[in-house]
């Protein structure tokens, strides 16, 4: 279900509890004063029921939601708005806590790649997919970023999601940088992230010895328990972190899920050394 029609759905649930509870419910007679005792004192009107409802009044609840929505439709657009409102610092909120309780993990966990400049001060981290499209979007404007910044330190965490491919494809990957180190590593991820149609032992050989490589010993050690384990760690703490898509980046205290234009990541990195200032 798309998240507006969530939302849309969520309000107006909101909003016929809201118009049943006022016209079902009847108001506490007031009693004179110095008159209230353990018999008159008022009672506060029981939780509405919707389900205690006659066929009479939910035939008259219908209708007078109806009639309501079609001569001010202004006011469900406004909850929808005020609902998400909500939502979203809710969201912001559980991701600082999230990321704090996992920052070491996430910006130091010694295994992961990392690039650019190692004393930064400012840490991006992207959880990537080399076969998700909006990945392959921001590939090369990280890079531009990462290069025009200079003081900028990025940490790629291999999450593959989209199949066997993927998979296939972070193991290759990280068999590479264990065996073959950091530099070789980016050069790969260049080819994979561009790479198209299925990966085969034949052409990952091809791949690795155009890069100059021991193709038999990285293609072995895709097989070897270090390789599975770091993928498994990394698709834990995207778990942890309720990350369920690529690519998910996280810097400072926030946490953007999606593709994010190179001109708007500009501007929240400026804003995170601002808040730091």
């Amino acid at each position: 279900m798309r998240a507006s029609t969530a939302s849309l759905l969520t309000a107006f649930g909101l909003l016929v509890a809201f118009w049943a509870y006022s016209s079902f419910t009847t108001p506490p007679v007031s009693q004179p004063a110095g008159e209230q005792t353990a018999q008159t004192a008022p009672q506060q009107n029981p939780a509405f029921d919707i389900a205690a409802l006659n066929a009479e009044q939910r035939t008259s609840l219908r209708k007078e939601v109806r009639d309501y929505l079609l001569d001010q439709p202004e006011v469900l657009m406004e909850a929808i708005a005020v609902l998400e409102s909500r939502q979203k610092q809710q969201q912001v909120q559980s991701d600082v806590d999230l990321i704090a309780a996992n920052s070491a993990e996430i910006f130091n966990d010694g295994y992961s790649w990392s690039g650019g400049n190692p004393n930064g001060d400012i840490t991006l981290v992207e959880f990537q997919d080399y076969r998700c499209a909006y990945c392959r979007r921001a590939h090369n404007e990280i890079k531009e970023l990462v290069a025009s910044d200079g003081n900028i330190r990025l940490v790629v965490k291999e999450f593959p999601i989209l199949g066997e491919q993927s998979t296939l494809s972070s193991r290759l990957a990280v068999a590479t940088l264990h065996k073959a180190g950091p530099d070789a590593y980016t050069k790969l991820a260049d080819i994979l992230i561009r790479f198209k149609g299925n990966l085969t032992e034949n052409n990952m050989t091809g791949i690795l010895n155009k890069l100059g490589l021991d193709a038999p010993t990285i293609l072995a050690y895709m097989n070897d328990d270090a390789v599975k384990g770091q993928i498994g760690k990394g698709h834990a703490l995207a778990s942890k972190l309720n990350i369920t898509g690529t690519p998910t980046f996280v810097v400072g205290g926030e946490m953007l899920r999606g593709y994010v234009p190179l001109a708007k990541m500009r501007e929240i990195i400026k804003g995170v050394r601002t808040d730091r200032s």
